[in-house]
């Protein structure tokens, strides 16, 4: 199977001829053009024979004009629609079509971003976020709704630039925000904004972010693919998880271990990881980004280890 017909077959809920595997990191490269940000990501992707490209996204929604920071209800209404192409996220805009021209008939991208909670997070609101959802509900609510739109007006333009599908990242976890708060300012906008793209790309992916996952609030967000730290501590395991959900699932790799293991263990490690997947709806990865400053020979021992396939007793 080449690299495509690998990810359509996990798709399909087929038995590929052997696990695909992709890792990632931010490049750092967000002060400089996209097309450059794209030779890197494409030189990185080759680099290490990945089977699909997560690109990065460290473009910064743009804050309204005159201001540094949201931190008021009449912050939040200075939020209104902008121009996508005009904006930082332009860049990646133009990375995404430098991408796609060198991947196209070799292998799927998936785009990365931030859901609108998240978003207003990074840079919009920032640690004003937490009293904002506490005195202006209301007002960060209709906030919510039109960065939601913008994202979907967003994610809409990377798909038709050759995107295989979204990655959205999702902080569904207690040590980010507490249950109540996720479920009335986050998942809504989150599956607001799959459900506009929902047709539109055949790896869109939820991934969900943190620790102490809300996992069962995840189960029906409109994905084909949950990706999450399945090897750290609190889980949950992939197996438990493929049980409840229909679709795929994305995992196997421990991160946090990359930089800090020997490559005769990450090897191992693969291995487990592989046996924990299974034969099908399975996608070998980490869960999240790993360190930017691992060593090149601790990626290629976990590709080289997920390229020589299934072992025999893997039913």
């Amino acid at each position: 199977m080449n690299k495509i017909e690998r990810i359509n077959a996990v798709l399909a809920g087929e038995e590929p001829d052997r696990p695909p595997v992709s890792l990632w990191y931010h490049f750092g490269v967000q002060h400089g053009p996209g097309k450059g940000f794209a030779r890197i990501a494409v030189e990185y992707f080759r680099a290490y024979d990945l089977d699909w490209l997560k690109v990065m996204n460290d473009y910064f929604y743009p804050l309204p004009e005159g201001l540094e920071a949201i931190d008021s209800a009449e912050g939040l209404k200075r939020l209104e629609p902008f121009d996508i192409e005009g904006s930082p996220w332009g860049q990646q805009l133009a990375a995404l079509s430098v991408i796609a021209e060198e991947l196209r008939g070799e292998a799927y991208f998936v785009d990365t971003v931030f859901d609108p909670w998240q978003t207003l997070r990074r840079n919009l609101a920032g640690e004003h976020l937490e009293a904002l959802m506490d005195r202006e509900p209301e007002a960060l609510l209709a906030a919510l709704e039109v960065v939601t739109d913008n994202l979907i007006a967003y994610s809409r333009k990377s798909l038709a630039a050759g995107a295989a599908g979204i990655f959205l990242s999702i902080p569904a976890a207690r040590e980010l925000l507490e249950r109540e708060r996720f479920l009335r300012f986050c998942k809504p906008f989150a599956a607001r904004l799959l459900e506009a793209v929902r047709e539109l790309g055949p790896m869109n992916t939820a991934h969900i972010h943190g620790k102490d996952l809300y996992i069962e609030d995840v189960l029906d967000l409109p994905v084909p693919i949950l990706s999450w730290h399945d090897r750290g501590r609190q889980g949950p395991s992939l197996g438990s998880v493929k049980e409840r959900f229909t679709g795929c699932v994305m995992g196997g790799i421990d991160q946090e271990i990359v930089v800090r293991r020997t490559r005769a263990f990450l090897r191992e490690h693969v291995r487990e990881g592989i046996r924990l997947g299974g034969r099908r709806r399975f996608l070998l990865a980490g869960g999240c980004s790993i360190a930017t400053w691992v060593d090149p020979g601790a990626v290629r021992a976990i590709v080289e280890t997920a390229h020589q396939g299934w072992e025999p007793s893997n039913a």
